[in-house]
């Protein structure tokens, strides 16, 4: 039996543990487009995953949107309801977690609300709460490293002893910059084009497609005193 050197893992939320993406981007492509923007849910997905609302704010000032607040207001009435009818936990993380004797966290740069009007609809809340952080309730945002330090702090854990799980760019610099060793997710069926090679280019030592396998790269981790090597880990015989 291998025993992974890991105490600690760290995941994101939306599109790691729940799919909720493809409900986020295509009522904010229908808020957009209804504002005079035109955006489909793809183009959303692919421009604004992994951001904060504040950064999303910011890129929508970009294109020249400004009264950006009614807007907020309507996307979350809209996203919400979404969430209550149709969110779903991404396909085989109960399993995993069924499998995994760390200490788990999540690491999200959602609001509180949306992660209890989300997260908080489903199961997976009570295997992880009270350790469910908010980027919005930190200083910066991912992809600075100061919600992954949080979460470190809170969890008693050493960098060199924790791992993050992340389907945006964002997520994986904001790890790599903590010293934490990070894992990037790809969905199945993300539409959006060469997400592995972009995962891998933003720092990522290793992806997973889909649940089932993250079970290796979490239970036969490197070895914490090793260096953070580049490419997949695999269990020793």
């Amino acid at each position: 039996m291998t025993t992974s050197p890991y105490d600690l893992v760290i995941f994101d939320c939306d599109g790691v543990l729940i799919d909720s993406e493809p409900l986020a981007s295509r009522t904010l492509a229908e808020i957009l487009t209804e504002a005079g923007q035109p955006f489909t849910a793809t183009e959303v997905l692919i421009a604004f995953t992994g951001k904060s609302e504040s950064q999303i704010r910011d890129m929508l000032r970009a294109h020249g949107l400004v009264e950006l607040d009614p807007l907020f207001d309507a996307w979350q009435a809209r996203l919400f309801t979404a969430f209550a009818q149709e969110l779903r936990c991404m396909a085989g993380i109960e399993a995993l977690l069924d499998q995994l004797p760390q200490r788990l966290c999540v690491a999200s740069n959602s609001t509180r609300l949306r992660l209890e009007r989300s997260l908080g609809r489903t199961p997976l809340w009570d295997r992880f709460a009270p350790h469910v952080y908010s980027g919005a309730e930190m200083p910066r945002p991912k992809p600075a490293p100061d919600l992954v330090d949080h979460c470190l702090a809170r969890m008693q854990s050493a960098a060199a002893r924790a791992v993050m799980i992340d389907d945006s760019a964002t997520g994986i610099r904001a790890a790599r910059a903590a010293g934490v060793r990070a894992i990037g997710f790809v969905a199945p069926g993300d539409p959006r084009p060469d997400r592995a090679r972009l995962l891998r280019a933003a720092g990522a030592h290793d992806i997973a497609h889909g649940c089932a396998a993250l079970a290796p790269l979490l239970l036969c981790a490197q070895a914490p005193d090793a260096p953070l090597e580049e490419g997949p880990q695999t269990c020793p015989e």
